[in-house]
Parts: structure tokens; sequence; C-alpha cells
């Protein structure tokens, strides 16, 4: 679903699904394709992977921008949650570091309707505490996404789900009020975690705070420190390949800076979420290496109110014309990104046919300056002199010099953008609380898809949409969402998220800035770790061990 902040994640490997056939993941080897890897973006060489660790570890220590607020499951939707739990829970479907889908907790996924997929789960697999998973334990967690008394960041994602049941000992079957694409998909990210029913009851409101999490996960949760580090142990008694290294220790690093010296010291081992100001020294300093990989990330401004100046798409239209967007490239992130037009990334289109994604990406949003269109714009609308507040933060230089760039564009074309300053910690409040974002017009964010497909940011404009903090509504805008959703056949389906795309870029709900790939940076001792965004969702931390 960010931060940098990040939307509610969104997306696994491209889906061909039939209505009357298997997910094509259902075999035990993943069967669908993933965006492409290896590519040039803006001079950055992408990496499929880091190589493979040649030995166990005791241990190695990992840098992280912020402490979690919790770790249920329900409300995984930013990178610090999920870049934990990802090794902790596990899902029905599990996300590969080929950004493909792939069985997970259910070894095998049916759709023999086009309103009913069918989970086996496999057998033998336990919890943490020791005890056995069963469809008891499926039909329960899922049946807390679904409860609204828990506000569940994934609640979005079971909207057309009719019923959750238990229909053998070691089966789910989930129907649907209507056929929906995305469902399947989902069920690879935190939205289709399974914990122990027992486990979860008996913690209660402090579930996901402390104690354990009940997960089945490579790693169960040790040692929380609050504010100031995390412990992973090893569970010696997972169903899958054992994990590399016994310990793994996540070190709360809010200061950029801070998170980068500890790197090049060896303080910590590495990290994902590289501060981009560190790129160089990080590439250049010797201890380690910095790699790139498929992000599926677009850096956006995202339009939290549209009650005052923003209300109006002319001052939007002036605001995306005056942002120097290559600047930000530059600066912002060291180079490593490409200036798009696009809210969504190429890579999430790579299911659809050419004709289709040539529709999707035709006559978008400008993406070279023109402040004197702009300056026109503003005076048109009526808005000279209006003053807006853009949230900043020290996250690191990608989220303080976008706000600093919007903040020059308004400037330039006659308005008065103020900047608030957030801590690091308090910038995932921004997606949770309406109160944090009272008397905030619009803030950076770097949205990740959670499945490859376009419908996963799209979906944000949909009236009442979790990340949909203007309240803009459409209701031709909504009947899209509705047929895309409905629509198993990944052709037809992107032709209609194309008509989704480029509303969205008409009426520019967000501003478009970047296309970023993900970091990770490794020292000499270590090494496996993927260098794609499937960290969010795949237990990557499993991978990782010794380099020599």
């Amino acid at each position: 679903m960010t931060l940098t902040p990040a939307g509610r994640a969104a997306s696994p490997g491209r889906l061909a699904l039939a209505t009357t056939a298997l997910l094509c993941a259902t075999a035990l080897v993943a069967a669908c394709s993933g965006p492409p890897h290896g590519a040039d973006q803006a001079g950055v060489q992408l990496s499929a992977t880091t190589p493979p660790a040649k030995g166990e570890l005791d241990s190695f220590t990992w840098a992280t921008y912020a402490e979690p607020p919790t770790l249920d499951y329900i409300q995984a939707f930013d990178y610090p949650q999920n870049t934990i739990l990802s090794n902790v829970c596990e899902s029905l479907m599990r996300w590969t570091p080929q950004l493909t889908l792939a069985p997970g907790l259910a070894e095998k996924a049916a759709n023999p309707d086009p309103t009913t997929w069918v989970y086996d789960l496999r057998a033998g697999v336990h919890f943490h505490d020791g005890t056995e998973m069963t469809a008891d334990d499926v039909v329960y967690s899922l049946g807390r996404q679904t409860n609204p008394d828990n506000a569940a960041a994934w609640a979005q994602v079971f909207q057309n789900v009719d019923s959750i049941t238990k229909t053998g000992p070691l089966q789910v079957t989930v129907k649907l009020k209507q056929p929906d694409s995305q469902f399947p998909q989902y069920m690879a990210t935190a939205a289709g975690v399974v914990a122990a029913k027992a486990g979860v009851e008996a913690a209660g409101k402090d579930y996901g705070t402390t104690g354990g999490l009940d997960c089945t996960g490579p790693f169960k949760l040790g040692t929380w420190a609050k504010g100031q580090s995390l412990e992973l142990q090893r569970f010696d008694d997972y169903w899958g390949t054992k994990a590399k290294s016994k310990k793994v220790v996540f070190s709360f690093l809010t200061d950029s800076s801070a998170r980068t010296n500890a790197m090049l010291t060896g303080d910590v081992d590495g990290g994902y979420l590289i501060p981009t100001e560190s790129y160089d020294r990080l590439r250049k300093s010797g201890p380690g290496t910095l790699y790139f990989g498929e992000g599926l990330s677009t850096v956006n401004v995202n339009v939290t109110d549209m009650k005052g100046a923003l209300g109006d798409v002319r001052v939007r239209q002036a605001l995306s014309l005056a942002l120097d967007r290559s600047g930000f490239i530059k600066t912002g992130l060291a180079g490593a990104g490409t200036a798009t037009g696009s809210l969504t990334t190429r890579a999430a289109w790579a299911g659809a046919p050419d004709d289709v994604r040539r529709n999707a990406f035709d006559g978008l949003t400008p993406t070279a300056q023109d402040i004197d269109k702009a300056k026109a714009l503003v005076k048109e609308a009526g808005a000279s002199g209006k003053t807006l507040v853009m949230a900043t933060s020290t996250i690191g230089q990608d989220v303080s010099l976008l706000a600093t760039a919007v903040q020059a564009a308004g400037t330039k074309i006659g308005l008065d953008i103020q900047l608030k300053t957030i801590a690091p910690n308090a910038f995932t409040a921004l997606f949770t609380d309406a109160k944090a974002r009272e008397g905030i017009d619009m803030f950076p964010e770097t949205y990740y898809d959670s499945i490859t497909d376009p419908l996963d940011l799209l979906v944000n404009f949909r009236t009442g949409a979790y990340q949909n903090f203007a309240g803009y509504s459409d209701k031709a805008y909504d009947a899209l969402v509705d047929r895309a959703t409905a629509e198993y056949d990944p052709a037809k389906r992107g032709a209609i998220e194309a008509e989704l795309q480029r509303t969205a870029s008409q009426q520019l709900l967000w501003i478009p800035v970047a296309e970023w790939p993900t970091a990770v940076f490794l020292n000499k001792r270590i090494t496996g770790a993927p260098t794609t965004i499937s960290y969010m969702y795949y237990p990557w931390a499993a991978d990782v061990g010794a380099a020599r």
C-alpha cells in the first residue's frame, strides 16, 4: 500500500486468469511472468537479484527508517511493517522475488466459476506456538480483515466477498458477490495472511504490539526494544526451506545520515529504502554493494484536500506544469529515476497487449516545464496568492526535496506554498488518521504496487476508497473501476484500466513525478536478499546468508 510513504501496497506477478480455470500459480512452480528485469532506468542497471548465499549466519542486522506502530497484519500497509512482517507471517499465496504469483500456505487455488475461489491448504504447517494450521485459522484470519470494527487497511480487498467458509479440514472456499480479478492477486499480500486463531484471540487488543504474532513464517518474533530495535528468531519447525540466519535484528534509524553511516561502518549489514543522498557514497565506499531492482513505484504528490484552491483542476495542472521533474530526479533521487506523467509504472502493465499499453500512456500529463502556461492557469482560476500547505519530513531526501520542489514551483506561478514538517515516525499517520491530514493540502508519496496490476493504484480514486483522501467522486470513474474489477481477461481489463489512467491524468487526482527503482545495500559479509519490491510480502530475510 509509502514512506518514503507508500500507498497501501499492492502487486504480485502478472496474472492470466480464466474464470473456469485454475489460477496460473496453482502449480507448484510459478508459471506467471513478471515485469522485465536487467533493464536500465535512467542510467541505473536493474539487477534481478543478489548472489545466492554460500552458508549460514548466526545473525545479521538491518536498518529501517521507522519503527512499526504495530505488526498486526490487518494494519500492515507500509514499508516498516511489511519489511519485518513478511518474514514472520505468511499468506495463502506468495509473491516471488521475480514478482510472480506462487503457492503459499495454500498449495492450490482453484476458480471453478467466476464467483468462487477454493484454497486447498498445505498439511503439517505449524504456527510459532507449535499448533498446526487448519481451515478454521484461515477463516478467522481473513474474517478479521472484513470486520468493520477492526478498520483494516486491507478491507477494500474484501469488498466483493460474500462469504469465507471452511469446506474441509484443509480447504477454504471464498464466495464473491461478483467476479473480482483483484481478490486472488491480493491473497499474496498482507491481505491474505494467516495467523493462529487462538493466539490472536488470547492477545486481544495487544495483538501486534506485544508478545508473539503466532504466524507460520521462517522467523518468529523475538525481543522488541521499543524505540530501538526488534529481533526475529529462526523458526526451526518451519514447513519450507529453513532460514540461513539464526537471528535478524532490525535497527530503527529515523535519521537518514545515521542509517547511511551505520551501513558504512558495519553497525548494520544492510537495508532497503536507501536514502537517495547516500547512493554515491554507498556505491563508492567499498564496505558493500548497492543494488537496484524493479520497484513498481512511482513518486507522486498526493492531493489530500480539494476544498481549497486545489479543488480547481487548473491549479493542479499549473503545479504539475511548473514542477521541475528532471531537477528533482537529479537531486531528490540522485539520478535514479525517470520523469513520468503516469501514476502507474510501465511494469504494472506488463500483462497488457502492446496496443493497450500504448493507449494507457499516450497523451498523459506533460512532464516538461511550462511556467508561462502554469501562470496563466493560476490566474484564470483566480488562485493567485492562494496559500497551500505541503507536508514534508526528514525521512529522506526524496521526501524533503520533492516538497521544496513543489514549493518552488508554486512560488514561480503565484501560489504561496507553506511546508509543514512531520517526524518520520508520524508520517505513517497521514495514511490512517484524518486528523493527521487536517490543514494539509498535499504530501509526497511514493506509491508501490502490491500486485502487478495498474488497478491497484487507479482504484484509489473510486468514491470512498482507502487513499481517496481528497474525496474525489465520479460515478463514471466508479463504473469503470467496477468493470475492470469484474473482468478476468487481462487484455479486456487492461483496456478499461487505460480509460481510468486517462481520467486520473486529465483530472490530476495526484500529481505524477517519477518512476523509482528499489535500492538495497548489502555489506560484504552477507548476500541473498532480493532486489525487487517483493520484500514487502516475500520472506526475504530467510534467503540472506554468508557471502563467503
